[in-house]
């Protein structure tokens, strides 16, 4: 695809210029990566530039490009002895397959085989026989170099997939790449096809030559990241960042969707916490603002995206210059600098500028400036919504209630979420806008403005209901890891108190360790803030402070700001009167509370008598040191917090739908050794999982075993009906058929698994039933109830 070149550099390599290509490549794979060589190519005397990979073009419109992609080679290459260092009859390591692109390995991958061995085994082949240095010599393996050799590693069976880019023996971290299951679980769906496989997905579709390239070009970067450890020492680590299968889906899916419907559409994207919506918001931004229309003219004039996370516009800048190598592709809208943050939007969509960031605080100003000019209004964009939440005060608090309902301003949150939705409903339909709304739990609004029928062709109703685009579940990022069970150590209070006196036989208290250990705070019923100060504070110094290596925090919730500065004051004269030193309260809220008789003055969370040692400081760094480990809020850090440490939640605030998932999520982010606990004074249990039911989308399922004999188990697994005989025989005709395929063993055995699986899901709601109706009688004192 570069004969000129060529013929300069042979020219000026007469001696052998194949394998100075091959040492001229070797040198930048060692002193660059693999990724950065792939995408820029490299430079040598005498030619300027060799690029060692063509990439597909945004249009058609340069044939030259279109050329050398077309000329790329693609190759899979089994049972490849990979080590340089190799020894025979000593060391001579070998992978299954690896994945060339012009020479070049991108990916390596371990097969398994069902009813030998699963995936775990090719993981931990990868960990304990792909060393990635020879274990004489400790020379590096090319290959398996982090950067410098594959970009990505498969652990693949015939049921999961999983993967990592970086091997480090033991340590070695995977990652699921599976789609998951119809009801939102992790794993992945029985194909309706009996001769298919469940992970045909992977080569039919992620490897496949053109979604390969793609993956190549527009979605790997690495990340670069500073990280605090248990002790406070902060390091920088580089990641290598392939996405997982819903982000790549979801991406290609709403680009591809973009590309054939034009501007103009909504799309409703429902990504749960953990499912890593920074990189997914950054891959659909970069994409969009390169889609071009039919005419050859780009289809968006700027890509707005609309957040509170800081991080983002570094991140988006530092992505797009490794797929590009181009600065101003990306301008965030700040308060720096002597123009409004108005004009600076105003000017940046005037330039063309391909994303534009702005804060919620900003995001009235799009529409201001597409009102106040018409050359603007003319444009089309897309408009990408961050869930995350802030909450606001002053002038920009008005000019953004100025497009909510007056309900919905009455809160001291609002959200990006709400601000589109309230967008959407003043502007209507808008053929020059797209909106992108990501969101974990979309509200019931959120969901009719920006959800799709499932038939399109006819209008909504109760039959046609619409949905979310895209969806990757909160069950399925509990399953595979990414987020915590926030339910799983939930306790009421009134729980808790019959767990305190005797004759409580509640057996669904029993499996709840913590409650068991919470027994003796609990003796007095919690009539005042005192006495429930008296509760948390003494299970947080016993149960909680300790976790995390001492560093576990913990988060009050109350129902007014009146009550959090009770809260505040209560607590800190209860451990100044204990003489604690390892109880440090922190009160969060918005706006101002007047004197009453706890407090003689009008105060703020910036007051020295409510928060001493803040010094100014932004309270959610404040709360990230040692200073401060319970933070008491009203109406505030609820929504849109992060602290991976926060580990213990004390609810005294009645909580529903989806404002209730919000908050007691805040515990799921992931922290090493992290388990969590919930303390509930005012919320039944029963109307906080149905309050989860919606986004959680959880069937608890558990292997179950029967230690009988053979025969007796024979007969009962006969009497229940869980598998027919047509099945058993389909299943022997395939293992005894020399010719027959392992897809066929396991779809034979599908319909038991999923019938299993539906009686065991409906016997589990049949006791969770009993259970209330058992709560029910006693609390009436019906003994025959």
């Amino acid at each position: 695809a570069q004969p000129e070149r060529w013929e300069r550099f042979a020219d000026n390599n007469r001696g052998g210029p194949e394998h100075a290509l091959i040492n001229a490549v070797v040198r930048e794979l060692g002193k660059r990566d693999t990724l950065s060589v792939l995408r820029h190519g490299i430079k040598v005397v005498p030619v300027r530039q060799f690029d060692l990979c063509g990439f597909r073009p945004d249009h058609g419109m340069n044939p030259e490009a279109l050329a050398r992609y077309r000329a790329n080679r693609l190759r899979v290459v089994p049972e490849v002895a990979y080590s340089p260092h190799a020894r025979p009859g000593a060391y001579n390591p070998r992978l299954d397959l690896v994945l060339f692109v012009n020479g070049i390995p991108t990916a390596t991958l371990e097969l398994k085989s069902a009813f030998k061995q699963s995936v775990e085994h090719a993981k931990q082949q990868y960990k304990k026989d792909r060393p990635t240095t020879d274990p004489k010599t400790r020379k590096q393996e090319p290959l398996l170099t982090f950067k410098r050799g594959a970009l990505v590693h498969f652990a693949v069976s015939q049921d999961a997939v999983a993967m990592t880019t970086c091997l480090a023996g033991d340590k070695t971290v995977f990652l699921p790449f599976d789609r998951g299951t119809e009801d939102g679980g992790a794993s992945n769906p029985t194909p309706a096809d009996s001769n298919a496989y469940p992970t045909e997905y992977l080569w039919r579709e992620v490897l496949h030559p053109d979604a390969w390239l793609r993956v190549l070009g527009r979605f790997l970067h690495l990340e670069k990241e500073s990280e605090q450890d248990f002790h406070g020492k902060w390091t920088t680590k580089e990641r290598l960042i392939f996405p997982r299968y819903h982000q790549w889906d979801g991406v290609n899916k709403l680009v591809a969707t973009t590309a054939a419907e034009g501007a103009g559409q909504r799309y409703l994207i429902q990504h749960s916490a953990g499912s890593g919506k920074s990189n997914s918001i950054a891959w659909v931004a970069h994409q969009l603002a390169s889609l071009y229309d039919d005419a050859g003219g780009k289809l968006f004039d700027s890509v707005i995206v609309v957040t509170d996370r800081t991080v983002l516009d570094e991140q988006l800048q530092e992505t797009i210059y490794q797929f590009e190598h181009a600065h101003g592709v990306v301008q965030p809208i700040t308060a720096e600098g002597a123009a409004s943050k108005s004009q600076q939007l105003a000017e940046a969509l005037a330039a063309g500028t391909r994303i534009v960031i702005v804060t919620i605080q900003t995001f009235p100003a799009v529409f201001k400036a597409l009102d106040e000019r018409p050359h603007l209004a003319e444009g089309r964009y897309a408009v990408i919504a961050d869930e995350a939440h802030s909450s606001q005060t002053g002038e920009a608090a008005g000019s953004l209630k100025r497009l909510l309902s007056e309900q919905e301003a009455a809160g001291e949150q609002i959200s990006a979420e709400a601000l589109m939705d309230a967008a959407v409903q003043a502007r209507g339909a808008n053929e020059r806008i797209s909106y992108y709304a990501f969101t974990a739990t979309p509200k019931g609004k959120t969901l009719e403005l920006f959800g799709r029928p499932p038939d399109p062709d006819r209008p909504p109703d109760s039959d046609n209901r619409p949905e979310p685009f895209h969806v990757y579940s909160m069950r399925q990022a509990i399953e595979e890891g990414f987020i915590l069970d926030v339910l799983t150590n939930y306790t009421s209070y009134a729980t808790a108190w019959r767990l305190a006196h005797a004759g409580s036989d509640d057996d669904e208290v029993d499996a709840t360790r913590a409650a068991a250990k919470l027994a003796r705070w609990v003796k007095l019923h919690p009539e005042t803030i005192r006495r429930r100060v008296e509760v948390i504070a003494e299970h947080f110094r016993a149960h909680v402070r300790h976790l995390l290596d001492g560093r576990a925090k913990a988060m009050v919730v109350t129902a007014s700001r009146h009550e959090a500065v009770r809260y505040a004051q209560q607590m800190r004269r209860f451990v100044e009167d204990n003489g604690y030193t390892d109880v440090r309260p922190l009160v969060a809220f918005s706006g101002s509370v007047g004197p009453d008789d706890e407090v003689p003055e009008e105060v703020t969370e910036h007051s020295e008598r409510l928060n001493p040692g803040v010094h100014g400081r932004d309270l959610r760094d404040a709360f990230d040191t040692d200073d401060f480990n319970v933070m008491i809020v009203a109406n505030k850090f609820q929504t849109g917090f992060d602290e991976p440490k926060l580990s213990a939640m004390y609810v005294d605030k009645k909580l529903q739908g989806v404002d209730c998932v919000q908050t007691l999520s805040r515990l799921n982010r992931v922290f090493p050794g992290k388990r969590t606990f919930i303390l509930d004074f005012v919320n039944d249990p029963e109307d906080v999982l149905a309050a989860f039911r919606p986004y959680y989308n959880k069937a608890e399922l558990q292997d179950v075993s029967d230690p009988q004999v053979v025969y007796d188990l024979q007969q009962k697994l006969d009497a229940t009906g869980i598998y027919q005989w047509d099945e058993i025989e389909a299943f022997a005709r395939a293992f005894f058929d020399p010719k027959g395929k392992q897809a066929q063993l396991k779809n034979a055995v599908a319909p038991a698994q999923d019938r299993f699986r539906q009686r065991y899901a409906d016997a589990e709601e049949r006791i969770r039933h009993w259970r209330a109706a058992r709560r029910e009688a006693e609390q009436k004192g019906d003994d025959s109830g």
